[in-house]
């Protein structure tokens, strides 16, 4: 999993071919912090899974691009496109549900 730490990175990193999850959180959201733990978790057993987190303090021109009105917010994209979302907190089951899922 990792911290988003430029907006060139966030470019190259949802371009991917295989789907990619971007969490949108904030260091002071309770519940971000509680997703954060579940998201760790969920790499343990799925290490081939692409993670990266953007903390929407910090760009908030980010968030705003991809409407991020509450956090946290779970974005999977694909070629540069978002291919789903949810947001707020979620259990290791919904979230396996979630990334495993077609919508």
């Amino acid at each position: 999993m990792n911290e988003l730490k430029d907006i060139t990175e966030f470019d190259t990193f949802i371009k991917s071919e295989e789907p990619v999850l971007v969490d949108f959180y904030a260091d002071w959201c309770g519940p971000c912090k509680m997703l954060g733990i579940v998201l760790e978790e969920y790499m343990e057993k799925h290490p081939e899974q692409k993670i990266l987190r953007v903390n929407s303090d910090n760009f908030g021109g980010l968030a705003r691009k991809y409407r991020v009105v509450s956090i946290p917010a779970l974005k999977v994209f694909q070629k540069g496109e978002v291919i789903k979302e949810k947001n707020g907190l979620m259990r290791q089951e919904e979230l396996e549900a979630f990334l495993g899922s077609e919508e």
